[in-house]
């Protein structure tokens, strides 16, 4: 059982009623995630603006999803593990991709880079020593991905401690720890 409920949007303010309303027509369905960020109006607005964002920068939806999966798994969040093993096969990730992914690495040499680097920042908050950097950078990873990279794992984190601390309700097909 949840420690923070979800809202629910039958009875929500009417300004979080027609978020959550637009995130159903977008995907279909509102997260309980969504929905528990629905407590604090802000921090839903906020979620759905950074993530937005970032959907626009460089780093592609596979590339958030390997970096959603690497974070989850160093996070143990099963939560977010479920959500983005679901999303991560709509962006093409097949099941040892996935299985990779959660471990940090990738098959191709660039994602496999991404991913390491998230999953290093999750374990070792947010610490990385120039080595770490430089490596990143002989992979190809330049300064604006490791921003991004940086901001990415920033936005799982968001979702993941949530979901520790709420006890949030896992409504996509469970993935197992």
């Amino acid at each position: 059982m949840s420690h923070i409920r979800p809202v629910d949007p039958a009875t929500a303010a009417p300004a979080v009623a027609q978020t959550l309303a637009a995130v159903k027509a977008r995907i279909g369905m509102v997260p309980n995630l969504f929905a528990t960020f629905a407590q604090a109006p802000a921090v839903l607005d906020a979620y759905l603006k950074f993530s937005d964002a970032l959907a626009s920068g460089r780093l592609t939806a596979r590339q958030r999803e390997i970096i959603a999966l690497a974070v989850g798994q160093a996070n143990a969040c099963q939560y977010c593990l479920s959500a983005h093993t679901l999303m991560a096969r709509g962006a093409g990730l097949d099941a040892d991709a996935v299985d990779r992914a959660r471990r940090g690495e990738a098959e191709d040499a660039l994602d496999n880079a991404l991913a390491g680097f998230a999953r290093q920042l999750a374990s070792e908050r947010g610490r990385a020593s120039s080595a770490d950097i430089d490596a990143l950078r002989r992979a190809g990873v330049d300064d604006g991905l490791i921003i991004e990279v940086i901001a990415q794992v920033a936005l799982n984190t968001l979702t993941n401690y949530t979901n520790h601390v709420a006890a949030t309700d896992i409504d996509f097909p469970l993935v197992s720890l």
